[in-house]
């Protein structure tokens, strides 16, 4: 039987201040994206002793629609537009960014008093050429509107898109898929051959998908049009399952910026530079537009 992984990637650390630190999986050297996903964070799962926790002061993005969800812990987004949302886990934050928009991402003042447990999972969609500069907006949908069903010992929540006859009700513009799954021990997963490109991301424990077992960190890179089993381990295993079709071409990506065009990212420098982005209602503290 062939191979049902095509490339396999391994997230490497990156701190985002604070000591905060993430697993970035996307962009990789070996795969710029799966279906329209062009970035993917991966913090935790850790313990959040009382004082600590995010502080990502605000920052703007376009040409994409961020994608926040949790398995434990809980982050307040505030935005440009106004929006003030926290997120809780099963619940998914989604933001148009299009043609500009600011946000932050930080601990709420009760959770830092009394320390928690934080894990979660960060992604950044690339929005089609058609829909690059589209209005910014802003998107959160609970986990009780959410498709989701267990079958054979694994539990799957549908984020966002169409995936085994479900739809969840949350913005896209291009086909996708992205579900979480929670399996226990010894557990299989079947994986649809639907979608026309697909991975497997290992958040805790760990799953066997052919003769490969695949740890936290692991991106499998699924081939395309074959369908595909997972064996969760001894622990068991939370994972995402993520793509979609195949992008409208390539994307250019300057840190929080993507776009089809280098000049489009050019102009969001100097509007950042310049601050004619946005603000974020009340707060007076920003990221700068770094160096390099």
């Amino acid at each position: 039987m062939a191979d049902p992984i095509e490339l396999l990637i391994q997230g490497r650390a990156h701190d985002l201040g604070g000591g905060f630190a993430v697993r970035r999986v996307l962009p990789s050297v070996k795969r710029r994206m799966v279906g329209p996903f062009i970035f993917l964070d991966h913090f935790g799962p850790m313990d959040v002793p009382p004082g600590g926790g995010m502080e990502v002061r605000p920052h703007p993005h376009i040409g994409l629609a961020t994608v926040t969800y949790l398995f434990d812990g809980g982050i307040f987004h505030r935005d440009s537009l106004g929006y003030a949302q926290a997120i809780r886990p099963g619940d998914v934050n989604w933001m148009t960014a299009g043609s500009g928009i600011v946000h932050s991402e930080r601990t709420e003042p009760e959770m830092r008093a009394t320390g928690f447990r934080m894990h979660g999972v960060q992604t950044w969609v690339a929005l089609p050429k058609t829909h690059e500069e589209a209005a910014p907006a802003f998107e959160h949908v609970e986990a009780a509107r959410l498709p989701a069903w267990t079958e054979d010992g694994v539990a799957q929540r549908l984020i966002v898109g169409t995936y085994a006859g479900h739809t969840a009700p949350t913005t896209h513009f291009s086909p996708i898929f992205y579900v979480g799954v929670e399996a226990s021990v010894g557990a299989k997963l079947a994986i649809s051959p639907e979608h026309a490109e697909r991975a497997v991301y290992v958040a805790d424990g760990s799953l066997t998908i052919g003769d490969r077992q695949l740890g936290v960190g692991d991106l499998a890179v699924l081939a395309p049009g074959q369908a595909a089993e997972a064996l969760a381990g001894a622990e068991g295993a939370k994972a995402m399952l993520l793509g979609g079709a195949t992008m409208d071409g390539p994307r250019h990506i300057w840190w929080n910026f993507v776009s089809s065009s280098k000049e489009r990212i050019e102009k969001a420098k100097a509007d950042w530079r310049e601050q004619r982005i946005g603000k974020v209602p009340g707060d007076s503290e920003f990221i700068p537009l770094p160096d390099k």
